[in-house]
């Protein structure tokens, strides 16, 4: 075997994996437009296969049924281009746990959030949605909802270690406090039904974090 011939199946493969990735992102693409337009339970698989232009298995090969459809929808965009690392590990969520200044902390966690909800704040209606009738869904907003609040009780735990948080307020209620402040309903409410804009929404939110968990004199410093 030449040595020609081996690179050039290692070219063919490396093709290969790039226009399998393409089409799964094109049918995600889909699936989403076609979720948060008609909602979860009147998209039916076939009708993604069509709109993206793939046949019926190809959607079943890559992602076995219209659940694992939206679980890999939300995962796409959740955590955005790298969707195979999970959010704890992602580059944008590990900035926020390395910054040492806990008002910068807050404020690049407000800068997240609104960058998430901007990606994701329509599946997020449609899970939701879908949650209410779908037992199998609901496992899965109920999963996202623990992962949401785990990941902001790591910052606060941060946040307490170094002596930052108010007085008198605990890791549990200060979580308690940030996933509420965070919550995408909230958001819905202000940018959504108020018409507040992202950028808005990213300064009063990065203001009552601050505000609400952090001692007077770190909370009323500059940004």
């Amino acid at each position: 075997m030449s040595r020609h011939s081996g690179s050039r199946r290692s070219y063919d493969s490396s093709l290969r994996h790039q226009q399998a990735e393409a089409t799964r992102r094109h049918i995600l693409a889909t699936a989403l437009r076609l979720f948060e337009r008609d909602g979860y339970a009147a998209t039916s698989v076939a009708a993604i296969a069509k709109e993206a232009g793939v046949s019926v298995g190809t959607v079943y090969l890559g992602f076995e049924n219209k659940r694992g459809l939206i679980r890999a929808a939300w995962h796409h965009v959740l955590r955005g281009e790298q969707d195979d690392i999970p959010v704890g590990q992602q580059a944008w969520f590990r900035e926020v746990v390395d910054e040492p200044d806990p008002v910068r902390k807050l404020r690049l966690n407000a800068r997240n959030s609104r960058v998430v909800k901007e990606r994701a704040g329509g599946l997020m209606k449609v899970l939701q949605g879908a949650a209410a009738t779908d037992p199998q869904i609901d496992e899965l907003w109920q999963r996202i909802q623990t992962e949401f609040h785990a990941n902001q009780r790591s910052l606060v735990e941060l946040l307490e270690t170094t002596g930052a948080l108010r007085a008198g307020l605990d890791v549990d209620g200060a979580t308690d406090i940030m996933w509420a402040l965070n919550h995408p309903s909230l958001h819905q409410l202000l940018v959504g039904d108020r018409g507040w804009t992202p950028a808005r929404y990213e300064q009063w939110l990065a203001d009552s974090f601050c505000a609400q968990l952090l001692a007077p004199s770190r909370s009323e410093e500059s940004p």
